[in-house]
């Protein structure tokens, strides 16, 4: 039996680099083309597709993003892989909404279930929950965007909230509505639409996902939507394990190893002594293939390069407990070579500050400075306020 092929964390550094387009030369020239290359931009954090776009795209401005989002139309919003919103390109939007779609879905469903029926208010949860989603189906028919707010007032059938925590201090009310839509939203029924806060807030509005796109979104099976997906992770992404694609996905052993057996992969060797995948036709035929200089990058919390993998030890070093939170969220990071060096915080007059976790060389030291500057310079008077703030920002 022939060897396994070997690539080691070096090459899986320079690939990062490039394939998330975080090399100079690599840069997307589109928005769109810039979310298709890492699969998809979080956005969970309102602020963080638009500066991890910053990162990736030539001369990014923040409208070419909304003419994308809300214009053109060519991204869309949507809850996916580990119930976290994406944006994607439409044929990605397909693939993500028919692999991990019935699955988010039924989770979002079963939690809210869960809480109806601890309710005195709820006689018939499922009753509940089929009316309220009817209700906001024959609302949106006529292609209007609607907030929440406006969708609640208009549907009696939609509003209700539970009480948590009766008597304690952290106790309150929870309107169950929003969690209706994110359920729907899951599914592919609807999309969040225009968007009346600036770009470092999510005020969305609500549209049926057909009257959003102008056409029906194309039907993908569950197994075919994993086949997809991970194809597109493995180009990017890969090598990894198959702990880093269930995880990513937010799916099972079972349909990871499916899907795999299915695609045309190679097992590699990686650093540390784990097996990875990669596509058959990706493996580094010699020493220069990915090859790319050092370079700096600042991103976003929650970005792509940041919650690619689950096993992050070739790109996050011993770094963890300053970038990851107890949630697993990781936030605003300092990158040289394909490497998290330290992390970094917008402060008082706006000045970019980086903070290092370690000792890095001149170059580094003066490359990330500059982008530093760069970033400043382009935030100008705007201030953005890290949702899911890192460990080392607390200190």
């Amino acid at each position: 039996m022939a060897a396994r092929p070997t690539i080691d964390d070096e090459t899986r550094r320079r690939r990062l680099q490039r394939r998330h387009l975080l090399a100079v030369d690599s840069r997307a020239t589109t928005v769109t083309a810039a979310a298709d290359a890492v699969v998809g931009l979080h956005a969970t954090t309102a602020s963080t597709v638009y500066l991890s776009a910053w990162a990736r795209v030539e001369g990014f401005a923040p409208d070419a993003m909304d003419d994308a989002l809300y214009t053109d139309r060519t991204l869309v919003k949507q809850l996916a892989m580990r119930r976290t919103l994406f944006v994607f390109g439409h044929d990605t939007l397909a693939e993500a909404i028919g692999a991990v779609g019935p699955r988010v879905t039924a989770s979002e469903r079963t939690n809210m279930l869960r809480d109806l029926r601890r309710s005195p208010d709820f006689d018939d949860p499922e009753g509940w929950i089929d009316a309220a989603r009817a209700a906001v189906l024959a609302d949106l028919a006529d292609g209007t965007a609607r907030t929440s707010t406006e969708l609640r007032a208009r549907n009696p059938a939609l509003d209700g909230h539970i009480v948590f925590g009766e008597g304690k201090s952290w106790g309150g009310r929870t309107a169950m509505g929003p969690r209706v839509l994110n359920m729907m939203s899951a599914a592919g029924e609807i999309v969040r639409g225009p968007n009346s806060g600036r770009w470092t807030l999510s005020r969305p509005s609500w549209v049926s996902m057909q009257s959003w796109l102008g056409h029906p979104l194309p039907e993908v099976s569950v197994a075919d939507g994993h086949r997809a997906l991970i194809r597109r992770w493995l180009r990017t992404f890969g090598p990894g394990t198959e702990t880093d694609i269930v995880w990513w996905l937010g799916s099972t052993k079972r349909a990871v190893r499916a899907a795999l057996a299915d695609l045309d992969v190679v097992e590699v060797d990686l650093d540390g002594g784990s097996v990875g995948y990669v596509l058959a036709d990706d493996v580094p035929q010699t020493a220069s293939d990915d090859d790319v200089d050092p370079q700096a990058a600042l991103l976003p919390e929650l970005d792509p390069a940041t919650m690619g993998w689950k096993e992050r030890g070739f790109y996050l070093g011993d770094h963890a407990a300053q970038i990851f939170d107890s949630n697993g969220n990781g936030g605003q990071t300092a990158w040289w070579g394909g490497r998290i060096v330290g992390g970094w915080r917008q402060v008082d007059g706006g000045r970019i500050e980086v903070q290092t976790f370690e000792k890095v060389s001149r170059a580094a030291g003066r490359a990330l400075t500059a982008r530093a500057d760069e970033l400043a310079e382009w935030l100008g008077e705007t201030r953005v306020t890290a949702g899911y703030p890192a460990p080392f920002m607390k200190r």
